[in-house]
């Protein structure tokens, strides 16, 4: 049971590793948070493409990702919509696509994959994520919340991050 003043974001961060015997990597990617009351009493959305449960932490920006490492940055957009619908929205997750020029192991540590981050008085679920890769054959598997697989050169890992809950139902007008 909460505090009754946020509605739930994206849970744990999602973490990602990948790697082979010559390069290694691992990174949180954000996800939405959930709408709430402030200390004042005022009302918010839900914020986008954040850290939520997680310090001090952020992404390898895209031009020293694809120098240092065998790889290609394919997206990293919002995720439009994940975030649950109410009187305040909840915030939106993301989208990051990473295609592997080399083999590499990749982990994945995620949460909210089958039940998405609840609303808070009403208000609606944030989307569920998913994290899957795209094989270099056209072939499209779903890993699970805590997975482990092997990437082919040309195979392309996708995240889509949760949505934080909404707070407060719609009225019609």
């Amino acid at each position: 049971m909460g505090f009754g003043i946020q509605a739930a974001s994206q849970s744990t961060m999602n973490n990602i590793t990948w790697g082979n015997e010559k390069f290694q990597y691992y990174e949180t990617i954000c996800g939405g948070t959930g709408a709430g009351i402030n200390f004042s009493g005022n009302f918010y959305h839900g914020t986008s493409a954040v850290h939520s449960h997680m310090t001090n932490s952020r992404l390898t920006d895209p031009e020293t990702l694809e120098f240092r490492y065998p790889v290609i940055l394919e997206e990293f957009s919002v995720r439009k919509d994940s975030g649950g619908i109410g009187q305040y929205k909840g915030g939106d997750g993301v989208i990051r696509k990473i295609s592997f020029l080399e083999p590499m192991i990749i982990s994945v540590l995620s949460g909210h994959r089958s039940i998405g981050p609840p609303g808070l008085l009403g208000g609606g679920s944030g989307k569920v994520g998913s994290t899957s890769i795209l094989r270099n054959d056209g072939r499209y598997e779903v890993l699970k919340y805590a997975d482990q697989i092997k990437g082919k050169k040309g195979d392309t890992l996708i995240v889509k991050t949760p949505g934080g809950g909404a707070l407060g139902t719609m009225h019609n007008k």
